[in-house]
């Protein structure tokens, strides 16, 4: 089996955790470079690691300097687990040495970002697979199989709430990174990645009109980040062109201790839902090709294919099997198990809907690098 020489820039607790995952779990994997701008990252023990990077992979080179790594490295792959806001020009210089690239969401963090990273993925040799985990969850994998089985029938009408609980910012006691939290600089609409992504999976065309309205801010003033104002909440409504309707209801600062991830999926012939409420997600689902009740199991993220695998670890597992995915894929020459089309059409919403949302829920039409009427300015 062919040993893959993996990288990874960024060390916040999340590279961290993605580096040592390829590095501890898959034994073709050499954990060959890190970078990051604060070598503390790489030598120092870090929030929710046992040991160090350092200490991890003797044999692992740091760099501060991100081209230099790509020049000097040999890698066959890049993990990139910068803030979501810098992604985009740290994939496109991996590209442009025909180093795989494994991604975490959202992709880009603008327009322009898009249109440069769809050209230089097009001319690259090299592979960009998104880390959009929601898409391995057991839900995910459930509604696929629901939806290709005939049971669903055709989807008409879908929503997803991720709802976050979130401390006044006087009472937080995690400092993740040296660079903060980057989702707390996003209106909130923007991080529906993890949203959209599964309900994505069962339709065939893009989402093509948003209209998004935010609820303003309701917090005592300190709660909030002196760089950004942004609303509380956002809602979007998205509708494809065959005129199939999304809802997103996304938070920035909320005191509802209830559940992150809920999603619902209507369709012609059947349901499917995932309510998680109190720690206790479960997954509802009827179908008129069957017996039509409504059954009811559990709504653990693990994946089912993965259950009882004592590798299967993040997230509930779906971290695992992104990157078993991603990495054999790599290996066999295969596609990317979540495309960068994937990714952008995840992504891209959520900067239409901040700008509906700016105009007073303005409805836009969105378009994407794939359409002959792409453009980067809204």
């Amino acid at each position: 089996m062919k040993k893959l020489r993996v990288g990874v820039v960024g060390l916040g607790h999340r590279g961290r955790h993605m580096f040592l995952l390829a590095g501890d779990k898959f034994e073709f994997v050499v954990p060959a470079a890190a970078c990051d701008l604060f070598p503390h990252n790489f030598y120092e023990q870090q929030w929710r690691c046992d040991r160090s990077i350092a200490e991890a992979y003797p044999d692992c080179v740091f760099y501060e300097n991100y081209d230099e790594m790509l020049e000097k490295a040999a890698l066959d792959i890049v993990i990139v687990e910068t803030g979501a806001d810098v992604h985009a020009d740290f994939i496109i210089k991996a590209l442009e040495k025909n180093i795989n690239v494994l991604t975490d969401i959202p992709v880009v963090a603008n327009l322009d970002e898009a249109d440069r990273l769809w050209k230089a993925a097009q001319k690259s040799k090299a592979m960009v697979s998104v880390g959009a985990n929601p898409n391995e969850q057991k839900f995910t994998v459930m509604l696929r199989e629901f939806y290709k089985s005939g049971e669903l029938g055709k989807p008409y009408y879908m929503e997803a709430e991720y709802i976050h609980w979130s401390l006044p910012r006087s009472e937080e006691k995690i400092k993740l990174n040296e660079n903060g939290d980057w989702r707390k600089l996003l209106c909130p609409i923007r991080y529906c990645t993890h949203s959209l992504g599964p309900l994505l999976t069962v339709l065939s065309e893009d989402l093509r009109r948003v209209s998004c309205m935010g609820t303003g801010q309701h917090g005592p003033r300190e709660e909030y980040d002196p760089r950004v104002i942004k609303d509380d909440m956002s809602c979007a409504q998205f509708q494809t062109e065959s005129g199939v309707v999304v809802r997103l209801l996304r938070n920035g600062r909320c005191r509802a201790k209830i559940g992150h991830h809920n999603y619902r999926v209507f369709g012609t012939e059947g349901y499917m839902e995932r309510i998680e409420r109190f720690e206790k997600p479960v997954i509802r689902y009827n179908s008129q090709k069957s017996d039509g009740e409504l059954h009811e199991v559990g709504g653990e993220f693990m994946p089912p294919a993965y259950a009882g695998n004592p590798d299967a670890i993040g997230h509930g597992g779906m971290d695992y099997a992104m990157m078993d995915k991603f990495l054999r894929a790599v290996q066999n020459g295969d596609p990317a198990p979540i495309s960068l089309r994937e990714g952008l059409a995840m992504t891209l919403p959520g900067i239409y809907a901040e700008e509906s949302s700016k105009r007073g829920g303005e409805v836009i039409t969105m378009y994407y690098p794939w359409d002959k009427e792409w453009k980067t300015k809204i």
